[in-house]
């Protein structure tokens, strides 16, 4: 049956990949073949497609079809991650639409119904993948909360709490006040805003004085004057109400009379106001604001860490969605405890954090709204020295979007810093390779500088936490309930952890767990460690060096072998992309304009190793003109009688273009597997383009038009379908159509064929010849464009002697292809004429007569003198620092482009002149 006329990507899409699926090719069967394993970074189970997502699928998709051809045992885990907060926030959602809410339920009906919510609605992206070709296996499709997969989270957890690996401690912590839960630092993006500056003065215990005194650099006295207080600035007033000291630098001359003594917190009822320490610690600057700080270590990071080093006491000042505590004693009585604990007494950790030192007038009140409460109150009083505008970095969740408030609580940690030796070494010594190597600075600046990784969260969706609780304290930490309850002994009443574990915490499992672990499956013995984990940098440490951790420390070895990062897709001016701005960009709708193998294409041709991508429609409806051309080829290939290769090996050849061409072959395949030895995704890309447009289309199938003979007939069928093999892993859909529809190979599908490996060949004579040809019409139609001559013009040529048996042996193309009248090899009349030097050597076309020498000489020279002006416009432009550094990014860009094209342009009219002798 003929091809059809025009290639309809939509159709041939939906077509192969169901093909494919349901008859099991995306795992062959292959168990003597050599493994070859990638895991997918499983996306959220509410998550869709985006061009990030299609970026990283891509380059896996490449990587496990290539090896596939090349006859490896290839799998590449698929799954979904059950995204614990995500997921909840859409069920909850839900339920609010419905006038509902989470507490409106026992836990287990809420868990239900996001289990129902799943089953019906969660998911949409394992089809959005398959539209990009994703040749995972399917049959073998993970999810973070199946049953297997919790018994590995749930051993793994309570094998590290028995190493000492996992404990729980009271730490300050990121909490979400909107998802009333703790997060990780990770998932905290930091904004610029306007924001306040208040300074306050801290009056001096019993109205105590000092003399106050501020020098200049020279130690010149420019202020000095007698003070009752000492002064601190804060952007979080609010805060004040759970101050443990002042903090001053120890070498800070202007408030060593205070060391040692007390000051009031100037907020609360004047009868209860409390006392607090000024005590020394290298934190403070003494050259930023008054050199002053309040330590706060129950809701500042850097606070936190000077009332650890000293010994502070830190009060913790609101709830769950950040109000003020209402409950406790009355504020008199626990101001005055307080006071005792600051001036020495013994507390303990427990009776310091049910402790409620926010004043009954502020009790239950919004932060925020505290805050102008506290401010206003303090103002009134006297006791507020300035208020300063400034921009201030501020923490918001990224996924509840509010404020984050650093808060003191019980959680559930791991020591990070443990498990991080192992994957420094296995970096070090070569066991993994991260591609491309600059990002090793970072993974090491990052794993060195660890902290303790907080994996409790406080929601109902996930994998509960495997600890139960006695009514004295004790924690019972035991894979099931039946377990813990032994070793607390019968009759004794235990409760269970409410709070689940951090997502991240089961998906660090995904390369072992997948496979079978905690059961020694075959699966598991021959696919661990994994190969290649394709990631992008922003998860590095989410993820790519949690699951080092744990592989290497439940598994004995690396996940991978080889950690490649790849960048952003950004919008076309550079840009990030966000929903705020705008510029996002639906791959989806990509692949509906221009098909899933031309965004594939742009995908693998753009990535360079790790640099950030721009979007570019140009590029992306470039490459399906690649994919029309292609098919088109083909067309003319069926027509011509040429079909379907019989052979691996390449056909025997006399004839030079099909020498040539041969030569190619084994020269792209030999360029491409080099290319992916080295992960550079765009040179394979580049490689295979190059050689089927240029090489294949442009010029092979140009110079056997009227030429077609058996040999040519059988070199041109197993040429194309190299070109199929090699493009299949960029272009899977084109590729397997047209390979199944140029032959009868139902039973021996395109993706399951075998990788090019051609015969070395270095037929030097062809390729000298065809290489020679090629140049010699380029450069024939360059200077035929460049006097305005139409491209079938036919002149006369004047060769040197030393070319005539090269001519003669390529007369035909010659003919065909350089539309030369006479081919000459006498000397060239005397007059005007083209010069045209192909490999050294010149070749005469006279002119005199076909074209008005003066008239396109001055043509010529106006030309270049209006490029040459505008080229030298933007130099002086792109040459003034001015505007370099203050115009926009993308009007520079510009300007070098043109500048770029006018320079091109006037080099091409100076040759132009120079031809015309």
């Amino acid at each position: 049956m003929p091809m059809e006329k025009t290639f309809d990507p939509a159709a041939i899409e939906a077509k192969w990949a169901h093909e494919w699926e349901s008859r099991g090719l995306f795992r062959p069967a292959r168990p003597d073949a050599t493994p070859f394993t990638i895991v997918n970074p499983p996306p959220n189970v509410t998550g869709a497609l985006h061009i990030g997502h299609a970026l990283d699928n891509t380059l896996q998709d490449v990587l496990v079809r290539y090896e596939r051809l090349r006859g490896k045992d290839a799998l590449w885990v698929v799954g979904m991650d059950h995204a614990g907060i995500a997921t909840q926030m859409v069920v909850e959602r839900q339920l609010n639409e419905r006038q509902q809410k989470r507490t409106d339920f026992t836990r287990e009906e809420f868990v239900d119904k996001v289990w129902e919510w799943k089953t019906e609605s969660g998911g949409q992206i394992t089809g959005q993948l398959r539209r990009l070709g994703c040749s995972m296996d399917w049959s073998r499709e993970q999810f973070t909360m199946d049953p297997h997969f919790t018994e590995a989270v749930v051993k793994v957890f309570v094998d590290l709490h028995k190493k000492g690996l996992i404990y729980r401690d009271k730490r300050l912590v990121n909490w979400d006040p909107a998802l009333k839960t703790a997060i990780s630092d990770l998932e905290v993006e930091s904004h610029e805003v306007p924001g306040h500056m208040w300074h306050f003065k801290y009056p001096l215990a019993g109205g105590e004085t000092y003399t106050y005194v501020e020098r200049d650099a020279d130690g010149h006295v420019v202020l000095e004057e007698e003070r009752d207080y000492i002064s601190i600035a804060t952007t979080r007033p609010e805060t004040m109400l759970g101050d443990g000291a002042v903090a001053v630098h120890p070498d800070d001359e202007r408030y060593r009379p205070i060391v040692g003594k007390y000051c009031e917190i100037p907020v609360g009822p004047k009868e209860h106001r409390r006392l607090i320490p000024i005590i020394t610690d290298e934190y403070p600057d003494p050259h930023f604001g008054s050199g002053a700080v309040k330590i706060t270590g129950a809701h500042d990071e850097n606070d936190y860490g000077v009332a650890q080093r000293n010994n502070i006491p830190m009060y913790r000042l609101m709830d769950e969605v950040a109000a003020m505590r209402a409950d406790g004693a009355p504020y008199a009585e626990a101001a005055a405890r307080a006071v005792e604990i600051a001036k020495g007494a013994t507390a303990t950790p427990a009776e310091i954090d049910a402790l409620n030192l926010v004043p009954e007038e502020y009790r239950g009140l919004d932060r925020y709204e505290a805050r102008k409460r506290v401010v206003a109150d303090i103002d009134a009083e006297g006791l507020m020295v300035k208020v300063e505008d400034k921009l201030i970095m501020q923490p918001f969740g990224d996924r509840g979007g509010v404020v984050i408030e650093p808060m003191l609580t019980d959680q559930w940690y791991v020591d990070a810093k443990t498990l991080a030796q192992p994957p420094m070494a296995a970096v070090r010594d070569g066991r993994i390779n991260i591609v491309p190597k600059t990002w090793e600075k970072t993974f090491f600046n990052w794993m060195e500088n660890i902290q303790p990784w907080c994996v409790s969260r406080q929601l109902w969706w996930g994998h509960r936490i495997p600890a139960w609780y006695a009514e004295d304290g004790r924690i019972f930490v035991a894979e099931t309930e039946a377990e813990a309850q032994a070793e607390a002994g019968a009759g004794v009443a235990l409760t269970r952890d409410e709070d689940v574990l951090d997502t991240w915490f089961s998906s660090a499992l995904w390369p072992f767990a997948t496979l079978g672990w905690p059961e020694n499956t075959e699966l598991l013995k021959r696919h661990y460690p994994n190969d290649v984990l394709i990631s992008g940098f922003d998860i590095l440490f989410f993820w790519d060096a949690r699951m080092a951790m744990q592989g290497m420390e439940f598994m004995g070895d690396v996940p991978w072998k080889t950690l490649y990062l790849h960048g952003l897709v950004r919008a076309p001016d550079g840009a990030k992309m966000s929903k705020s701005k705008g510029n996002v960009v639906d791959p989806l709708g990509l692949i509906d304009q221009y098909g899933a193998d031309a965004l594939r294409f742009f995908m693998s041709a753009m990535e360079s190793q790790g640099r950030d991508i721009k979007m570019d429609d140009a590029r992306l409806a470039g490459y399906r003109n690649f994919a029309t051309k292609l098919w088109n080829a083909a067309r003319f290939c069926e027509a011509n009688g040429i079909s379907a290769s019989t052979s691996f090996e390449a056909p025997a050849a006399t004839l030079p273009v099909n020498r040539w061409i041969i030569g190619e072959v084994a020269a792209t395949v030999a360029t491409m597997d080099k290319a992916f030895a080295a992960y550079r995704f765009d040179d394979a890309a580049n490689a295979i383009y190059s050689f089927a447009w240029n090489s294949f289309c442009d010029w092979y199938l140009e110079l056997i038009k009227g030429a077609i003979d058996d040999e040519t007939k059988a070199v041109a069928g197993w040429v194309l379908d190299q070109i199929l093999v090699m493009l299949h892993p960029f272009m899977p859909f084109i590729t397997e159509e047209l390979w199944t529809g140029l032959g009868d190979r139902a039973d021996y599908p395109l993706i399951t064929a075998k990788w090019p490996a051609p015969a070395a060949t270095n037929d030097a004579e062809a390729s000298a010849d065809i290489d020679w040809l090629i140049r010699l019409v380029s450069e024939l139609r360059t200077a035929k464009a460049e006097l305005g001559l139409p491209p079938g013009a036919r002149l006369t040529a004047h060769f040197p002697a030393s070319l005539k048996s090269r001519t003669e042996k390529l007369a035909a193309q010659l003919d065909r292809l350089a539309r030369l009248e006479a081919v000459s090899f006498d000397p060239a009349p005397a007059g005007a004429s083209a010069q045209l030097v192909v490999e050294g050597e010149t070749i005469t076309v006279p002119l005199e007569g076909v074209i008005d020498i003066a008239a396109e000489r001055d043509r010529l020279t106006k030309a270049l003198a209006a490029a040459a002006k505008e080229r030298d416009g933007l130099a002086g432009r792109l040459n003034n620092p001015s505007f370099v550094e203050r115009a926009k990014p993308e009007a520079v860009e510009k300007a070098r482009a043109d500048h770029a094209a006018k320079e091109a342009e006037a080099d091409r009219l100076t040759a132009a002149l120079a031809r015309l002798g």
